[in-house]
């Protein structure tokens, strides 16, 4: 009765566990496990399925893929482009080449237009008047250069041309080497160039050069002119 005093320890219910977990602590970890659940519910309900390894590998390299051919495209497309620039630059340099020829080709017939009339009437006139010519010794032929005009030529007429060349042959004798009719269309005027044959030895001194319908037709006109 006179000894030690002992704490009195009053208790109201059932003691609570040594290891026994407080309120809170159940709560959240009750809290993260819906959490989780539900983070997989929707993961396998709503969502796409994960891909296994392997699926994205195949995928990564796909996309890798696409993504160089999408660069290779681009690459493509722009030297198309720069192609189809130079293309149309060269195309417009084209443009203005054929137009400036065409003035040239046009400022040209006007000249020859102008020559052609400037050149002396045929003295013997004709359907086809021979209003200049040029013949000169070449080799063993005769190379010839002839200015042809028909009035009212708009539309071609279809003719021969014939040369006939006189002088003196190979023997000393005075000798006419008639050559081979060469087709021609005579409109407005015509420049008829070629090379008439002639004999070994043979010294030509004059050409006739006539114009007919056809060979051994009809003539449209004549004139004699001087070998040079």
């Amino acid at each position: 009765m006179w000894g030690q005093n002992k704490p009195v320890v009053l208790s109201y219910g059932r003691p609570r566990s040594r290891w026994s977990l407080p309120p809170w602590l159940v709560l959240l970890i009750l809290g993260a496990a819906a959490g989780a659940a539900g983070v997989v519910y929707v993961q396998e309900k709503h969502l796409p399925p994960r891909l296994s390894a392997s699926a994205s590998a195949e995928l990564r390299n796909a996309y890798e893929q696409a993504d160089a051919e999408r660069r290779q495209l681009r690459a493509d497309l722009e030297a198309t482009t720069q192609k189809l620039q130079t293309a149309q630059a060269e195309g417009k340099k084209l443009g203005d080449d054929l137009a400036a020829g065409r003035s040239s080709t046009e400022k040209l017939r006007q000249d020859l237009d102008f020559a052609v009339d400037a050149l002396p009437p045929d003295p013997r006139g004709g359907t086809v008047e021979v209003r200049a010519g040029r013949l000169q010794r070449k080799g063993a032929g005769v190379a010839y250069e002839v200015a042809l005009t028909r009035a009212g030529g708009a539309r071609p007429m279809n003719a021969v041309l014939q040369i006939s060349v006189s002088g003196i042959g190979a023997n000393g004798a005075e000798t006419r080497v008639v050559g081979k009719p060469v087709p021609l269309s005579v409109g407005a005027y015509e420049i008829a160039r070629g090379v008439q044959p002639l004999p070994e030895g043979f010294r030509a001194s004059q050409a006739t050069i006539a114009v007919l319908d056809r060979p051994d037709g009809r003539q449209l006109g004549m004139r004699v002119l001087y070998v040079k």
